[in-house]
């Protein structure tokens, strides 16, 4: 009966049906070594024909890896950290590679320190981090013995590899856009502190969402003179939630000055600015132009769909997981900033 089984095909069939070394094959395979693009392909028609899948468990004892990398997050409430996670795992499932995906306490100062310590490489062979906007590290905390790369907007000082979009060219990008199609006064929901005194700490910002965006939408009004105005500046806080975004509007549209286009610094945010405006009767776009960032799936969805910015989150989970494992092989080794720049997702709620 065992004969009637269908058999394994292993790297040797893959290898003699398309007529190359074994070692060709398992570089293709890894997506390692030097050939031609002709021959790359030629044997992974060989691999997609014949149906040869990695026998991970073997890979992992002759390598002395585990097939495991981690994701550590601050938290996977939000729809942003979520699609990362999601996005991670089909990445590194490309690849042969499960993901462990574990949240930190972001909270406190111990909760990344810990996390950073107390990482197991038997059980995972190198760790994607998700810096949290809150927690207090110094760059040199980062020099770790094992496999790291870090995503998000912090500043990690050169010191491991650093996967992240440009959120000040995309604060800026969301600005212009607006005030391109006919906005002169731009409000802003999402501020993390209070610039009732001005700008001044906010225009040298080198870290966090919230003050890169907000740094670049300054940025762009100046350079549209149409300066924005410190009293148009809804602070939430740390609080990026729909319902902040409602009662910070509502706030703003109480306070009398006058604005014709909101920047809100995510998608959560947006939603909640359209619904105070709608409450307000107040017309998107007529009167409010209104964009967020991430393209969250609602966004779409919503009765008047949400211009927003992308999230760039294929990309940042496809690289992130291109250089854990680059690491993990030991292909590279030189730390780098890998930046990409968002784009405007246009939709109902821009003229």
């Amino acid at each position: 009966m065992a004969a009637d089984k269908q058999k394994r095909v292993t790297l040797r069939d893959v290898a003699q049906t398309a007529g190359v070394s074994l070692k060709t094959a398992s570089n293709v395979i890894n997506g390692s070594g030097r050939m031609s693009a002709a021959t790359r392909q030629k044997v992974q028609a060989v691999i997609d024909e014949l149906g040869y899948q990695v026998n991970v468990a073997a890979r992992n004892l002759t390598c002395s890896h585990t097939g495991v990398i981690t994701l550590a997050v601050p938290t996977l409430t939000p729809p942003y950290l979520a699609e990362l996670a999601n996005r991670v795992i089909d990445s590194a499932r490309l690849h042969g590679y499960s993901v462990y995906v574990t949240t930190y306490a972001e909270g406190n100062t111990e909760g990344l320190q810990e996390l950073l310590r107390g990482f197991n490489t038997t059980v995972s062979d190198g760790m994607i981090l998700s810096l949290s906007e809150v927690a207090q590290f110094s760059p040199d905390e980062l020099r770790v013995s094992y496999p790291l790369v870090c995503v998000g907007a912090r500043d990690t000082g050169g010191v491991v590899d650093h996967v992240t979009p440009n959120d000040t060219e995309a604060g800026a990008t969301a600005a212009a856009y607006l005030l391109d199609r006919g906005s002169a006064r731009l409000a802003v929901v999402g501020a993390r502190a209070d610039y009732s005194g001005g700008f001044d700490a906010v225009c040298s910002a080198t870290e966090g969402n919230a003050e890169l965006r907000l740094r670049g939408i300054i940025e762009e009004c100046a350079r549209h003179a149409a300066p924005l105005l410190p009293q148009l500046i809804g602070n939430t806080g740390a609080d990026w939630t729909i319902g902040s975004g409602f009662h910070t509007t509502e706030r703003l549209i109480a306070a009398g000055e006058p604005f014709d286009g909101i920047v809100a610094l995510n998608d959560q945010l947006a939603i909640g600015v359209i619904a105070a405006l709608t409450a307000a009767q107040i017309d998107i776009p007529k009167t409010v132009q209104v964009i967020g960032f991430d393209d969250i799936e609602e966004a779409e969805y919503l009765q008047q769909p949400l211009t927003t910015m992308a999230s760039c989150l294929e990309w940042v989970a496809s690289t992130s997981v291109e250089r854990i494992l680059g690491r993990i092989g030991g292909r590279i080794h030189a730390p780098e900033l890998l930046e990409t720049f968002s784009y405007v997702i246009p939709r109902a709620t821009t003229r």
